[in-house]
């Protein structure tokens, strides 16, 4: 793979060029699905700063967006995401936004700094299910019940934890897109531990979509669950006391009033997010006006 420079990207202002140009000289090295335009490239920094000099694979994953597509403003949608998620605590993969949010720049987070990769697998893998049946499956069974199966580590009941977390954060945020592909564990070797992957591909859905549903079912519905729904998943399935339940909803919604306020003063500074800025703004604050449901 050759090498690219991510700061140039980062800094370049849209065009067609640009995109093109990565995509011709990327695409060839790049098996990663999705809806969204995406290219993994090596950073001619990277063996620099954190990985091997004899490292010839990808470093990163460039994720673009395609105006006027279905889905403008992406990159920056799944930034905000990504930021909320960071302030909640979950581990995130390192992220950059474009000067100009034409592209959202993130690092792999199966890279070792010898160059190596370790092992990771998605959900899919472990229902042993193809791609086409990502949306296929329940919380409960497909993820909860799944990862018990898998995971091996001292910390088994942490990634648990953080697993039922991540499924009540993609609900406060209105991601539709949770499907079983964007869930995964990493691992070193298949006799050394299992943990859960970080977090990764957050996106409000609905401020595109605004009958969106949830990806995989809950409690039989795809149906966007009330806070009592939640609670009981946490409670039920994986021994959660009421107490660690409301510290993770707290967690969640102080991260997303938080980065509410980012994500307002950017959109002021940027016309162009100004949309998709206000419906996302609005699914994040009717999360949190809806707490006692």
């Amino acid at each position: 793979m050759p090498f690219q420079s991510v700061d140039e990207i980062l800094s370049a202002r849209r065009s067609e060029g640009l995109y093109r140009y990565l995509l011709e000289r990327f695409a060839a090295y790049s098996g990663v699905s999705g809806v969204q335009p995406k290219v993994l490239i090596r950073d001619e920094t990277a063996t620099l700063q954190r990985v091997s000099p004899s490292h010839k694979g990808a470093t990163h994953i460039v994720k673009f967006w395609d105006d006027p597509a279905d889905f403008p403003q992406l990159a920056a949608n799944e930034y905000f995401c990504l930021k909320a998620a960071e302030r909640a605590g979950f581990e995130v993969p390192r992220f950059r936004l474009s000067d100009d949010a034409s592209a959202l720049v993130i690092d792999r987070f199966d890279l070792r700094a010898d160059g190596t990769y370790r092992g990771f697998e998605d959900f899919c893998v472990l229902n042993a299910r193809s791609t086409a049946e990502k949306y296929r499956g329940s919380c409960e069974t497909a993820l909860l019940k799944r990862f018990q199966q898998f995971a091996n580590s001292r910390k088994v009941m942490n990634d648990l934890e953080t697993l039922y977390s991540l499924i009540v954060f993609n609900c406060a945020i209105r991601n539709g897109d949770a499907h079983l592909k964007n869930f995964g564990i990493l691992y070193d070797d298949v006799q050394g531990e299992a943990r859960l992957a970080p977090a990764y591909d957050l996106v409000t859905t609905t401020a595109y979509i605004p009958v969106d549903a949830m990806a995989l079912t809950l409690n039989g519905s795809t149906n966007w669950p009330s806070r009592k729904e939640l609670q009981r998943l946490g409670e039920t399935r994986i021994g959660l006391a009421p107490s660690q339940v409301r510290r993770i909803f707290e967690r969640i919604g102080d991260a997303l009033a938080d980065t509410a306020k980012d994500l307002e003063a950017y959109r002021r500074e940027h016309p162009a997010f100004h949309e998709i800025g206000n419906r996302m703004l609005e699914v994040w604050r009717n999360h949190d006006k809806s707490k006692n449901d």
